[in-house]
């Protein structure tokens, strides 16, 4: 069972991960990050509205997904947590480009409260998983 600790943790990170996904857009981080370059690179070569299909297919499959794995079970709920857990620590990536760049890297203002909001997620949803039976 997700505890109310672990569903207040997360919903503090909403308006931060929105905060940051605005610091990444106004600042261009999709022209300097090798990620964003992979995993949206094919979309340079197509419309922008043909573009913007094929984004939303992708997130609207992406939360039919999701929604049937919420109303599958409890477990389920519990191990989707670990999905914005991984998130956290890839917003690691923001700290360690600025010190290896030894500059500003867009979205790193943001990246270091969400890395902070993490550990303590992790820590509680490491609690949750254990005191699940399985």
């Amino acid at each position: 069972m997700i505890s109310k600790k672990l569903k207040n943790i997360f919903a503090l990170s909403i308006p931060v991960f929105i905060a940051h996904g605005m610091e990444e857009i106004f600042n261009g981080f999709y022209n300097v990050d090798w990620s964003a370059k992979l995993m949206f690179g094919f979309l340079n070569g197509m419309s922008v509205s043909q573009a913007t299909f094929i984004v939303f297919q992708f997130m609207l499959w992406l939360v039919l997904v999701v929604f049937a794995l919420l109303i599958a079970s409890e477990k389920w709920r519990l191990r989707l947590m670990f999905l914005p857990a991984i998130i956290y620590i890839v917003e690691l990536q923001h700290i360690w480009m600025a010190v290896k760049t030894w500059s500003y890297y867009p979205g790193l203002i943001t990246a270091a409260p969400l890395v902070i909001i993490g550990l303590f997620f992790w820590k509680e949803l490491i609690k949750n998983y254990k005191q699940e039976k399985y």
